[in-house]
């Protein structure tokens, strides 16, 4: 989508080389003093300046134990765009370390970030969606997410949002859809992930697939998902030529096929022949996924005729390198060859 874009380049007179501060020759008590400043210069070549120091874990606890955050949260609301873009970078970095995505979480940031999620601001908006992103890969910080109302916004924002911001936004849902769902399915998520199912970008595909993998593991979602007849999508996906794409499509139409609704939508949309095609290929990452989702649909009277004809198939899969791939055809076979 065509928007028009704010320039991500500093203003000239902000000069790192000019702060004196990126290789720690000013304390960062002093650096704290200057965030606070008045003056729009000062809290720039902060930000500059700390923006190189988060990089060291050690300076990430410091910053965090002298306080840094209650003052970088005041300046996410920054009248300047400059300031708004590097105090983001800034969190940005710190949650790529483990104590600072603990002290992200801990001291609310996800709350106050809200407010850039319509920052005219590209790189601010990006920034954001990765602190979100890397916040959520931990229990706390998907709840923290969840709890401060963000699903129903983060799902609309995938009809508007740049293709490398909606990444990050499917990534950030995969991980909190994993703890509850309702909010998403209430905000029309299926439909909107049914779309990103035919997105041009192969990445926007997985993650989608992915991210219906994490809804259909949950009782209402696996309803959902064939009420909203996701599931012949994912099976016109497991013949992709990306191989993470087939993955993610062949683990969500698994999840989704454990109801009858969902085996009888998958047998109507003629799954079976491009599951098979997965199980031939030794290298294809769905092969496990492929195999345990034809073994669901040879529950069905009809699903096991069919596969009674292919159960060579199967037994090529007991040599596997794989012993979950080898345990996983084990079974599908006794469930091949049961007899009422």
């Amino acid at each position: 989508m065509a928007t028009p874009r704010i320039s991500a380049c500093l203003p000239p007179d902000v000069d790192p080389t000019k702060a004196a501060l990126a290789f720690g020759r000013r304390a960062l008590p002093k650096l704290n003093e200057e965030l606070q400043s008045p003056e729009l210069l000062s809290q720039q070549r902060a930000l500059m300046a700390l923006c190189d120091l988060v990089h060291d874990p050690e300076k990430v606890y410091q910053a965090i134990a002298l306080g840094f955050l209650d003052s970088l949260k005041t300046l996410l609301l920054h009248h300047d765009q400059t300031v708004r873009q590097k105090t983001t970078e800034v969190l940005s970095v710190m949650a790529f370390h483990s104590t600072g995505r603990e002290g992200l979480i801990r001291s609310g940031v996800i709350s106050a970030l809200t407010g850039l999620l319509d920052d005219p601001v590209d790189i601010c908006r990006k920034n954001t969606h990765q602190i979100f992103d890397m916040l959520a890969k931990l229990p706390e910080g998907a709840g923290s997410v969840l709890r401060a109302g963000l699903i129903p916004t983060l799902v609309l924002k995938l009809n508007t949002e740049l293709d490398e911001i909606q990444e990050l936004i499917l990534d950030t849902l995969s991980n909190c859809l994993r703890v509850e769902v309702s909010e998403a399915l209430a905000a029309g998520a299926l439909t909107v992930l049914k779309e990103k199912l035919s997105h041009p970008s192969t990445a926007i595909r997985s993650k989608a697939a992915w991210v219906l993998l994490e809804i259909s593991s949950h009782a209402e979602g696996k309803t959902a998902v064939c009420k909203e007849e996701v599931i012949p999508v994912l099976v016109s996906l497991l013949e992709h030529t990306e191989p993470e794409v087939q993955a993610n499509s062949a683990g969500a139409l698994m999840f989704a096929v454990v109801t009858p609704q969902g085996r009888s939508s998958a047998m109507g949309a003629e799954a079976v022949p491009p599951l098979l095609a997965l199980v031939a290929e030794e290298t294809s990452k769905a092969r496990l996924n492929a195999i345990q989702t034809l073994t669901l649909l040879a529950e069905l009277p009809e699903g096991r005729k069919t596969l009674l004809g292919h159960r060579g198939a199967f037994q090529r899969c007991l040599h596997d390198p794989s012993e979950a791939v080898q345990r996983a055809a084990e079974i599908a076979i006794a469930v091949i060859d049961w007899k009422p």
